[in-house]
C-alpha cells in the first residue's frame, strides 16, 4: 500500500469514527419492508450494511407480504420503522381499504424520509409474450390482486382506469403477496402486476421466458392521467432510468412517487428518530449505489411538504441541517390537524356501534375532512 492509499483509509476510519461518535442508535434496530427481492427490501439491506460498517448497529429487516403485514409490527412496537410504500403511511394514515376494519381505523403515522429519487417509476409490468402495447391492451387479461395490500391494488386500479378499464374489464387473479403475484406472473400464472421498475422481481420477469414489458404513461394525455389520478393523487408522470427492461435505455415514461417511505409511529422516541434521520442522511455517501434506485434517499431530494406529515425528530435535524423551512412547518402542522380530525371522526363512529361500518365510516370521514377544510381523497 502506497502513502496515498494509506492516507485515504486512514481518513475514512477517522471519518466513520466521527460518524459513530456523533450517531446514537441502538446495536439492534428493526425495521419492516416488502417482501424479499423488493426495491424496497433490497435498499433496506444496503442500509443496514452501512449501519453496521459505520456505527456498529445490527439492522435486522422484517419482509412484510402486504401493508397491514408491514404496519401491524411498527404499530405494536415490534419494531422501530418501516421501510413502507403509500400504503403503510398514506393509506394507514388515511383509515381506507383494509385501514378501514374495525381493528384499525386512521394511524398517526410520520415520515423520517423518502426515495424521491425519480430514477424509477412504479407501474404495472406485463409479460413480453403477449404483444401489448398500452394498458387499455390489458382488457380480458389476468392482473393480479394482493389481498391486504391497498396500496398495490389501488394503484394497480389506476394504471387500468389510465386505460379506461376496471376490475370489471379484467380477470382478478388474488395472490398473498408481492412476491408471490410476480413469481405467478414469470410462471404463467397471472398477465400483469404492480412493481417498482427496480424491484429484484421485475428483473427475474425480464430475464425469465415470458420478458416484460412496461407500458407508457403519456403526460400529455391529460384525460387519462386525470383518470389515473382521480384513484391515486400521488402519482406524476415520470422518465424513469433505472429498472428491468431501462437500464441503458434513453428511460421508460410511466409515473412514479415516493418509494420506500420510512415511516415511525408519532409516539416513536424523538431522540430515536432524530438519530435515526441522521444516520440516513450522513451515511448516504456509504449506500449510494449499492441498491438500484437508492439515490433518491439524498437530502436535496426529501419532499419537505408531503402528503403525510414528517415526525418531531426528523423535524429536528432537518432544521439543524437547514433544510427546513417555516413553509414546511405550516404544512406539517396541517397534516398533523388533518390525522387528528380523521383520528376523532373514527373513534366517534366506532363509538356509535354502525350495523354497516364501512359506509358509516366513509360518510364521517368525509365530513370530517370537509368540515376542517382538508381535501378529500378516496
Amino acid at each position: 500500500m502506497n502513502y496515498f492509499t494509506t492516507t485515504v483509509a486512514v481518513l475514512g476510519l477517522s471519518a466513520s469514527m466521527a460518524m459513530a461518535q456523533d450517531i446514537v442508535l441502538p446495536k439492534q434496530l428493526n425495521w419492516t419492508a416488502y417482501d424479499t427481492g423488493s426495491a424496497g427490501y433490497n435498499q433496506a439491506v444496503a442500509i443496514g450494511a452501512a449501519l453496521q460498517d459505520a456505527v456498529g448497529v445490527n439492522l435486522r429487516v422484517l419482509p412484510g407480504k402486504n401493508d397491514i403485514s408491514r404496519t401491524e409490527p411498527l404499530r405494536q412496537g415490534r419494531v422501530e420503522f418501516s421501510a413502507t410504500g403509500v400504503g403503510g403511511s398514506y393509506m394507514a394514515q388515511e383509515g381506507v381499504f383494509d385501514f378501514g376494519a374495525e381493528n384499525w381505523g386512521p394511524q398517526p403515522i410520520r415520515v423520517l424520509m423518502a426515495n424521491n429519487g425519480g430514477a424509477i417509476n412504479l407501474s404495472v409490468g406485463v409479460a413480453g409474450d403477449l404483444g401489448i402495447e398500452t394498458y387499455a391492451d390489458l382488457k380480458g387479461k389476468r392482473v393480479a390482486y394482493i389481498v391486504g395490500a391497498p396500496a398495490l391494488n389501488v394503484n394497480t386500479e389506476a394504471y387500468l382506469a389510465y386505460g379506461g378499464l376496471t376490475w370489471d374489464d379484467v380477470e382478478r387473479v388474488d395472490f398473498g403477496g408481492f412476491g408471490a403475484s410476480w413469481t405467478g406472473l414469470i410462471e404463467g400464472q397471472v398477465d400483469a402486476a404492480f412493481a417498482s421498475t427496480n424491484s429484484g422481481k421485475a428483473y427475474e420477469a425480464e430475464a425469465g421466458p415470458r420478458g416484460l414489458f412496461w407500458p407508457p404513461i403519456d403526460p400529455n394525455d391529460a384525460e387519462a392521467l386525470g383518470r389515473l389520478q382521480n384513484i391515486a393523487p400521488f402519482f406524476q408522470p415520470n422518465l424513469a432510468s433505472v429498472g428491468a427492461k431501462i437500464d441503458g435505455t434513453d428511460g421508460y415514461q410511466g409515473a412514479g412517487y415516493a418509494y420506500p417511505v420510512l415511516t415511525a409511529m408519532a409516539a416513536t422516541d424523538e431522540d430515536l428518530v432524530y438519530n435515526m434521520t441522521k444516520a440516513m442522511v450522513e451515511l448516504f455517501p456509504a449506500y449510494d449505489g449499492n441498491s438500484p434506485g437508492i439515490g433518491g434517499w439524498a437530502l436535496d431530494k426529501q419532499n419537505m411538504k408531503w402528503v403525510v406529515p414528517y415526525h418531531e425528530g426528523a423535524i429536528r435535524y432537518f432544521t439543524e441541517a437547514g433544510a427546513w423551512s417555516d413553509e414546511a412547518q405550516a404544512h406539517n402542522d396541517m397534516l398533523v390537524s388533518r390525522q387528528a380530525a380523521l383520528m376523532e371522526a373514527w373513534e366517534a363512529t366506532i363509538a356509535s356501534k354502525p350495523d354497516d361500518l364501512e359506509a358509516a365510516w366513509s360518510t364521517a370521514r368525509r365530513e370530517a375532512l370537509k368540515a376542517g377544510g382538508f381535501t378529500i381523497v378516496f
